[in-house]
């Protein structure tokens, strides 16, 4: 007897629990606001960064006209750094938003300011997973992020900074990444009461950024505390982008359900790495495949994802604005179109 279908949130949960489900589920842990689906919502960069009203209605392009089992309100990775004081340039239709100036010059001069979840950053993101939350019925996953405090510090204070200060001054480091921590907590737990079923979250820990030495001794000890806090909220998703075979196992040591990989990892071997410790989503390729493939690539790279064993397809990361509706639509159609 064949399964009756399930919902897209139904579905979703059940290959997170490593349960049952009727077809493989296809998510957007991170932006699909591509040119199209800007002019497809009308909401378009700048403004659909924090506009509430444009905020939801980008991020529901990704379930209504690209058919993903989710929605993602979150189009970049500045909310937090802005609402805490760097100076970010918002982009445009063809840009991704950048930090124009950074606020930190020293870490030990950091507080963090005692208002900031009240900021319009933070407010729109927890008033826009509460719409999503209520226009979908709880029937399509609604899916927030934060940015982890690595990634944040290097927001506000610089990569060159924050890596140099890793080897001259450790503690206050740890001090400084530790205290930073909190936003993003916070942040993901408001997030959680307003709707979001699932949280990613975003740390840059790539291995062309910090050794897998740096990762365990100061980033591990804050994702395993993270997880715990968490994990009575809902499931969070950790998004690294680039290769970071060295650290996987750390990675799968921390606690988080569901780990978003890029394509430059050997994905079957991933796999075998994380074994029950947490599930992998991602790894379709962005630059190459999506934006200059064609759907029947797109078709076979979904193909031979769930061969490699990943339950949940995505594409690895935000993905470039020139993407075709049709590739994603393509990615949706041949993920859907096995069972499991």
């Amino acid at each position: 007897m064949e399964k009756p279908e399930m919902t897209p949130k139904e579905r979703v949960f059940a290959a997170i629990n490593n349960m049952d489900f009727d077809v493989y589920p296809a998510i957007n842990p991170t932006s699909v606001a591509t040119v199209e689906a800007m002019k497809l919502s009308g909401a378009f960069f700048p403004e659909a960064h924090t506009d509430v009203r444009k905020m939801e209605a980008l991020a529901s392009v990704g379930h209504d006209v690209f058919g993903f089992d989710s929605v993602s309100p979150y189009f970049s990775i500045l909310l937090e750094a802005s609402a805490l004081g760097a100076e970010v340039d918002w982009g445009n239709i063809y840009e991704m938003p950048s930090v124009i100036k950074k606020p930190i010059n020293n870490i030990s001069d950091y507080e963090i300011p005692k208002n900031y979840m009240s900021r319009k950053e933070f407010s729109a993101m927890i008033e826009v997973c509460s719409r999503l939350k209520n226009k979908y019925k709880n029937e399509v996953p609604v899916i927030g992020k934060v940015i982890g405090p690595w990634s944040l510090a290097y927001h506000l204070y610089g990569v060159e900074n924050l890596v140099l200060d890793t080897i001259l001054e450790p503690e206050k480091t740890k001090a400084f990444i530790t205290m930073l921590s909190e936003i993003p907590i916070s942040f993901a737990k408001e997030q959680f009461n307003a709707g979001a079923d699932i949280i990613v979250w975003a740390d840059h820990v790539t291995s062309d950024l910090v050794s897998a030495e740096i990762y365990r001794e100061f980033i591990m000890p804050i994702h395993k505390k993270a997880a715990v806090e968490l994990q009575k909220y809902g499931p969070v998703i950790l998004h690294t982008c680039g290769n970071v075979a060295d650290r996987l196992p750390y990675i799968a040591g921390t606690g988080f359900k569901i780990f978003h990989m890029d394509s430059k990892n050997n994905i079957a071997e991933a796999v075998k790495t994380v074994g029950n410790r947490m599930l992998i989503t991602g790894c379709i390729n962005n630059p190459v495949l999506l934006a200059q493939g064609e759907p029947q690539d797109v078709k076979r790279a979904v193909e031979e994802n769930i061969k490699s064993g990943i339950k949940l397809i995505s594409p690895e990361c935000a993905i470039p604005f020139s993407v075709s509706s049709d590739n994603l639509i393509a990615l949706v159609e041949a993920t859907h179109n096995t069972k499991m």
